[in-house]
């Protein structure tokens, strides 16, 4: 066995080497992959960003029409500006691939300028060479001048070759002219796509900085009504909490119905589901991320959880859920098939509608009319009811809300990436 170990190290080796070989081989395949993903991915985003950027534009110049300034419109403005700075990130990084790409493309057109040159300059020498002896007699001599038949061979062997080797010269010339040219084309093609997103790049960043300034007076506009905001928030945090405690009402009483009265505590009790439910409740889950959206088209002004007040410090607003903001006449849609829990009514907001999706629970409130009742069936996209046109605020917006069981979860997560 010992006398093995030597080859089979040896072996090892060799098939050590192909491997790397290998790897070393296919790398610049693999980065060209990634760079073209890496493109690809941005271009996506960036058309994404650009496509709320325009929804955002047209709910703005909507809300515009009213001549009184709102919280909704600082906060679409907000978004507007965030939208405006990811998308001047995008085409920076944008930028950036197109950089390492001209540079790529430049050293490779230096290493084939300068491996043509010397294809050209070798061929020269044999085209010289072969001019020289163009003569067949002496091509015959030097086969008759051999020794011998095998050195006769040689010499002839050699003469085929020679001329192999000259045709194969020109056609790498040929070859490798084609490839410059191709890559020639590549950086003309490239440096006027960057060109072309400089441009775009500078009107972003004017749009930026005039959306700011418009921030700016909004910002200051509002600061002096600061009384008159304090009142409408403390008003939407009422309707706020009316609005909960319809959800959580409506939330206890499937509890105890699923239980037959035998849960009493919202905290600790679960709803009991059938196995049809469960299966929903299965299906709804593994939709995380691809629920459609509860409107047709719309963008998120309000996030959820904790975060400040647009324009009044040291306040904090608090959402169970997104608040989405819609064109006048928009429908809610259920995002998932289901089961009307309750409709129930909000004295300052419309009506709001509870579906149920096995222990999944989805909110739509701010509903004019309302096209379901408690008991329907319901599929995924079906028209629930047209939401509330906010005439003294000149907005339309919907606000949805996602519960497992009593437990609030964040919209943005379960919904598709716009």
């Amino acid at each position: 066995m010992s006398a093995l170990r030597p080859e089979s190290k040896g072996v090892r080796q060799v098939l050590g080497l192909i491997v790397v070989l290998l790897i070393l081989l296919c790398y610049p395949i693999q980065q060209a992959i990634s760079q073209k993903a890496s493109k690809n991915d941005l271009e996506e985003r960036k058309r994404k960003i650009q496509q709320e950027i325009e929804e955002t534009r047209n709910l703005l110049s909507e809300t515009k029409k009213n001549k009184k300034l709102t919280i909704s419109t600082m906060m679409a403005l907000n978004k507007q500006i965030s939208n405006r700075q990811e998308l001047i990130a995008m085409i920076s990084g944008q930028l950036s691939l197109l950089n390492r790409q001209i540079t790529e493309t430049n050293h490779s057109i230096e290493v084939l300028q300068d491996k043509l040159q010397t294809l050209k300059n070798e061929y020269a020498q044999l085209i010289y060479s072969a001019y020289r002896n163009k003569d067949g007699y002496n091509r015959l001599m030097f086969v008759f001048a051999s020794a011998d038949f095998n050195q006769a061979f040689m010499r002839l062997k050699y003469l085929q070759q020679y001329s192999d080797y000259r045709h194969q010269q020109a056609t790498q010339i040929v070859e490798h002219q084609t490839e410059l040219n191709q890559k020639l084309v590549e950086l003309e093609k490239a440096k006027a796509e960057k060109k072309q997103l400089l441009g775009a790049q500078e009107v972003e960043k004017k749009n930026l900085s005039r959306e700011k300034n418009e921030k700016e007076e909004l910002l200051s506009d509002l600061q002096s009504k600061e009384k008159q905001l304090k009142a409408d928030l403390e008003r939407k945090r009422k309707d706020a909490e009316k609005l909960q405690q319809a959800i959580l009402r409506l939330i206890h009483d499937e509890i105890e119905k699923s239980n037959k009265g035998k849960s009493k505590s919202i905290g600790t009790a679960k709803i009991v589901l059938t196995p049809e439910a469960q299966q929903l409740s299965s299906s709804f889950n593994t939709n995380k991320s691809k629920l459609p959206w509860p409107v047709l088209q719309g963008v998120i002004i309000d996030p959820f959880g904790s975060h400040p007040h647009p324009t009044m410090k040291d306040i904090t607003i608090n959402n169970n859920g997104v608040d989405i903001a819609t064109s006048k006449g928009s429908l809610a849609r259920a995002v998932f098939d289901g089961e009307v829990t309750g409709v129930a009514t909000l004295p300052s907001k419309g009506q709001v509608v509870i579906v149920r999706h096995g222990d999944f629970l989805t909110v739509y409130a701010y509903l004019n009319d309302v096209y379901v009742k408690a008991g329907d069936k319901v599929k995924t996209k079906q028209n629930l009811g047209n939401i509330v046109l906010d005439s003294e605020e000149g907005k339309t917006q919907l606000h949805f809300e996602i519960w497992k069981g009593s437990n609030k979860l964040d919209p943005e997560e379960w919904l598709f990436k716009k």
